[in-house]
């Protein structure tokens, strides 16, 4: 946690920030509490490396924390007449509290028993809080608590925008970014700051969290976690009847010792050492968190949004790494599945309508399925040819409706419908014989699998049947016919041998007919209404969301505030390049008929040679299809290419899928060997736009000096979901504002580009190259330049041949060198103390120089306390606490029964 901090006042709100702040994190900062104070949407791109993290934590929690200040609610709770009838009262309630619990230990559902807290433990907790009444943490420990408790079941089914006595509660804050490594980088920055004991959760999947040791090796951990919730087995999940110990702010931050922002592995860990389910409680801890972090698509989904039981009305909306946000937004209105996960569904609705289990419920929903199939399987026979051994056929959401209007499937049944499947999937139990005695017998429900499919297929019928059809013509409804090969190991006989010996025993190959039924969404807008509908303000921000135009029309919102912010490096260290002619003098277009050529190839080959020749350590090369990778790799295999790259460096080529260890394990190869002396010069990584590495990786300083990019990466035009896009877009480009087509399509591509290049800068003292290669960008800037991040296109220059910009390069690379080294021996001849690791300067704890006021009103450090004590007050030992505390309590008692003056705290602690 920072100790010293600046503080900056903006739109009324005091924002202490843990060093001085870059001008775009002002402008950033300035552009959230306007936000936020008006109930308005920002649009706010800043630069990868400009501490666009720590601007959006701070001013949303500053802005936040403002109004609990505000809060007559939070005012009106302790007011009691005098500090000594405050502590009397509250002692005595909690010591007849645990003394009317101790009588109903029996009765307690749970059977299991909770130490009762200290008196001396109590006494220096409620303190805490009657002397700063401000701090969001919840006190477990105070009697208000157990009237909190009472309320929490009743609370969790009203609408949770509203308390008890009327009043609207503070807005959380939740913040979505990509993946589960940005939170990471989230949490870390958090703990920078004075917010960093804000209560907080991360929600996760059971992939992350889970800590039982037999669901840990499952395969599919969601499935295992269930039976054991079920008891199937009569087994169950003692983790989960533990969650308890963890699921409350107070004892997370004062007991477990969670008292600074933490991370995910944090709670597993601690989930670990209490035998108590880390994925429930952080589940739990979302009641009483401030802030809540998770994957955005938690917040765009229906479905996950529902099973996480995230209520959004009235809540801040953070959404960071957002330059994916349409098509998130898009993918989670969405739904896919073959003809064999429908044929399964049936066949496992029908087993269930044999063996007479809730019948009158399973019967419409079998129905619904096999009317699907039957309309798949005559439709299967009008297909129109599409490329080879594929075929097709699309509808619109309005066909589709009136399609299944034919079926029997209107508004009207489809609501019938899922009430229906609201009543198979509830868990029911009936008493039965077993060996003779009576016993509870759970009812047979449907699978997981088919749970899904039902529920993804009612997810988009509620779209298209929503608001009398509104949204329907968004839907794009296509079946697709095409072959998979199936490997098949001979089969036995009748005998149960092998037809063939052994030696000649050998797989066969079959081709699989397979029909796939697509509901696509084209509008982002569809899945982005229940958030625009309800939010107070939705905040979208990434280092490149350029070009910006795009996301008010797509999202279907208005973005009151947009800010395109600089960069906080200067010119000179960073070199911005675009080449159109590789060492042979070849012109480099990066175009599908130039591409497949060995000439292109070969060219590229050799400029990529040249560049890791002339930059030291990490180098990054991003090609716009794994396709490309994959025949630049054999090219250059042959010819010998591939070799000499790994005389200079060591070469790493992105896998295409694969599991996530074995990702991280390559990245580990890459990031040792840029870190090993040697014959090799660091190491070359080869990676894809939008693939792994380009979304959220950090490769800062030496991971990264020169990042080198291979043409445009446009999206595959032949695919059918982008052509129906593009279509789509030019239908409703007049009538909805919608971007064309072809500019929606040329969108992708840059946005995707920007991303791959921010992979290079990562914080104010770094320095790289961005290499574009490719002519387009020289023969025609007003296209493809416009594109590009604002900090990118002021510096790009053009090189007419590769003789100019490898010189440039080279003299550039040695300057930066030089500088580097340079400061290296400047910081030798300083003293050590003096040395600061990065370049946020050393800073001094608050407490170093706090001087409590004098007053005969309780009051409130004007820093917020809430965040500044736990650090240093909770590392004590119980006496230490204690005589700290009374120390603070003398100090804030009436002039007339003082009898020493304030207090400096720094030699208590």
């Amino acid at each position: 946690m920072a100790g010293n901090t600046v503080e900056y006042t903006i739109g009324g709100v005091k924002i202490h920030f843990p060093c001085k702040a870059y001008p775009s994190q002002l402008a950033m900062m300035n552009s959230i509490v306007r936000g936020l104070n008006h109930g308005q949407h920002c649009l706010l791109e800043s630069p990868t490396g400009s501490g666009k993290s720590l601007a959006l934590l701070c001013s949303a929690l500053a802005w936040q924390q403002a109004q609990y200040s505000m809060s007559d609610w939070n005012n009106s709770a302790c007011k009691r007449s005098t500090l000594s009838s405050r502590l009397s009262e509250k002692l005595q309630a909690s010591l007849t509290t645990e003394r009317e619990q101790g009588d109903d230990d029996d009765f307690k559902t749970d059977g299991k028993r909770m130490r009762a807290p200290l008196v001396t433990e109590i006494f220096v907790v409620k303190l805490f809080f009657i002397l700063f009444p401000q701090s969001p943490v919840s006190c477990s420990l105070c009697p208000c608590a157990s009237l909190r408790d009472g309320q929490k079941a009743g609370e969790k089914a009203k609408d949770k925008d509203k308390e008890v006595n009327g009043k609207k509660t503070i807005p959380k804050i939740f913040f979505g970014t990509r993946t589960h490594k940005q939170i990471t980088q989230l949490a870390r920055e958090l703990k920078r700051t004075l917010y960093s004991t804000v209560p907080m959760t991360i929600l996760s999947s059971r992939d992350h969290t889970c800590v039982h040791p037999e669901v840990m090796p499952h395969a599919n951990r969601n499935e295992r976690c269930k039976e054991l919730l079920e008891a199937k087995n009569g087994r169950s999940c003692r983790f989960y009847h533990n969650v308890h110990k963890m699921r409350e702010q107070s004892s997370l931050q004062w007991v477990h010792g969670l008292h600074q922002a933490w991370d995910i592995e944090e709670l597993v860990c601690l989930g670990s050492k209490l035998r108590s389910c880390a994925y429930y409680a952080a589940r739990e801890l979302m009641q009483e968190a401030c802030i809540v972090f998770c994957p955005y698509n938690y917040l765009l989904d229906p479905l996950i949004r529902n099973s996480m039981e995230i209520n959004l009305k009235g809540q801040i909306v953070v959404l960071d790494e957002a330059h994916n946000i349409e098509d998130c937004a898009r993918e989670s209105a969405s739904f896919t599945l073959n003809q064999t996960q429908l044929l399964q569904s049936r066949e496992e609705i029908e087993g269930l309508v044999t063996y007479n289990i809730r019948r009158s419920n399973h019967e419409p929903l079998l129905a619904f399925c096999c009317s699907l199939l039957n309309w798949i399987e005559e439709s299967s026979s009008a297909l129109q040819e599409r490329d080879y051994e594929s075929a097709c056929k699309v509808w619109t959401g309005k066909e589709v409706l009136g399609i299944f209007h034919g079926l029997g499937i209107t508004a009207g049944t489809f609501s019938a419908l899922q009430k229906h499947l609201e009543v198979v999937l509830e868990k029911e139990e009936r008493i039965s014989l077993v060996n003779g005695r009576e016993d509870a017998v759970q009812i047979p429900t449907i699978s997981s699998s088919t749970q899904s499919v039902l529920t993804s297929l009612f997810m988009v019928l509620e779209f298209l049947f929503r608001q009398n059809c509104r949204f329907a013509d968004d839907y794009r409804v296509a079946l697709q016919q095409s072959y998979i090969w199936t490997t098949q190991q001979d089969a036995l006989d009748v005998h149960g041998f092998f037809a063939r010996p052994s030696r000649r025993r050998q797989s066969t190959r079959t081709k699989k007919l397979v029909h796939t039924l697509s509901f696509w969404c084209l509008n982002p807008a569809v899945a982005f209404s229940d958030l625009s509908d309800s939010v107070r303000s939705i905040v979208l921000t990434s280092g490149t969301l350029s070009p910006m135009g795009s996301f008010s029309s797509e999202l279907g919102i208005k973005f009151s505030i947009q800010l395109e912010a600089s960069h906080v490096i200067s010119k000179s260290q960073v070199w911005v390049g675009t080449v159109g002619m590789g060492p042979q003098g070849r012109r480099l277009c990066a175009t599908f008929q130039h591409t497949e050529t060995f000439a292109f190839q070969d060219e590229v080959g050799a400029l990529l040679l040249k560049v890791c020749q002339t930059v030291s350590r990490g180098v990054l090369c991003f090609l716009p299809s794994y396709k490309m990778l994959d025949k630049l790799r054999d090219r250059w295999m042959n010819t010998g290419l591939w070799e000499k790259l790994e005389e200079r460096k060591t070469v790493i080529a992105e896998p295409r899928g694969g599991a996530k260890s074995d990702f991280d394990e390559l990245l580990q190869t890459y990031y040792e060997a840029i870190g090993q002396s040697g014959p090799r010069d660091g190491a070359l990584l080869i990676a894809v736009c939008r693939g792994k590495v380009s979304e959220g990786l950090d490769f800062t300083d030496d991971n990264a000096r020169a990042v080198v990019t291979i043409g445009i990466p446009f999206p595959n035009i032949k695919d059918l979901q982008v052509e129906l896009k593009m279509k789509y877009n030019d239908q409703h480009s007049k009538s909805r504002g919608l971007l064309p087509g072809g500019r929606w399509y040329e969108i992708q591509a840059y946005r995707a580009l920007n991303q791959a290049l921010g992979r290079c800068i990562r914080h104010r003292n770094d320095w790289g190259a961005l290499i574009l290669v490719d002519d387009r960008f020289r023969a025609n800037p007003n296209k493809y330049i416009t594109g590009l991040s604002k900090w990118v296109r002021q510096l790009v220059k053009h090189h007419d041949n590769f003789t100019s910009a490898i010189q440039s390069l080279v003299s550039f690379s040695q300057i930066q060198q030089g500088a580097v080294q340079t400061h290296i021996e400047e910081l030798g001849q300083m003293a050590p103390s003096s040395v600061s690791g990065s370049d946020t300067p050393t800073l001094l704890s608050p407490v170093d120089s706090l001087v409590l006021p004098q007053s005969s009103e309780v009051q409130t450090f004007p820093y917020s306390v809430d965040t500044v004590i736990p650090s240093y007050f909770l590392n004590q030992s119980l006496t230490t606490q204690l005589k700290v505390m009374s120390f603070m309590t003398i100090s804030y008692l009436p002039l007339g029964l003082r009898t020493q003056p304030p207090f400096e705290l720094s030699w208590l602690f």
